[in-house]
């Protein structure tokens, strides 16, 4: 574990176990991804940033009191039971951020859609 990621949760352990389940099911498929740890969030990215995750909580409406959320650039608009909020900043993309409360959200449905926005973004140019 990368020591800036646990100053990233320093406060808030509970959500590091989260963060630690998506992170290896994350490495499994993609062990290239690069991992950028900033103040507010943590970027995930191959040649291009294809998500972030970051904490919802006083930022987002509904969340639950320990959670994640995970967002993600697709290039169509999903339904996801998790989705908590999704737009399109410009035609053809749509960012979507999943709300990741429990380490069985991070199921083969979830890492498909975080396959997805990994392969929508190796396609940028």
């Amino acid at each position: 574990m990368n020591i800036d990621i646990e100053l990233f949760f320093n406060k808030n352990p509970r959500e590091l176990s989260l963060y630690t389940a998506f992170e290896k099911a994350l490495f499994e498929k993609f062990p290239e991804t690069i991992i950028k740890v900033q103040k507010t969030q943590i970027s995930l990215y191959n040649r291009h940033g294809f998500g972030a995750v970051w904490l919802p909580k006083g930022r987002l409406k509904n969340c639950p009191e320990v959670c994640i959320a995970v967002t993600l650039g697709l290039p169509r608009r999903v339904s996801h039971p998790r989705l908590a909020v999704v737009s399109e900043p410009y035609p053809g993309r749509f960012t979507h951020h999943f709300i990741i409360s429990d380490v069985s959200d991070v199921d083969g449905e979830f890492m498909s859609l975080v396959e997805e926005a990994y392969r929508f973004s190796e396609s940028k140019r």
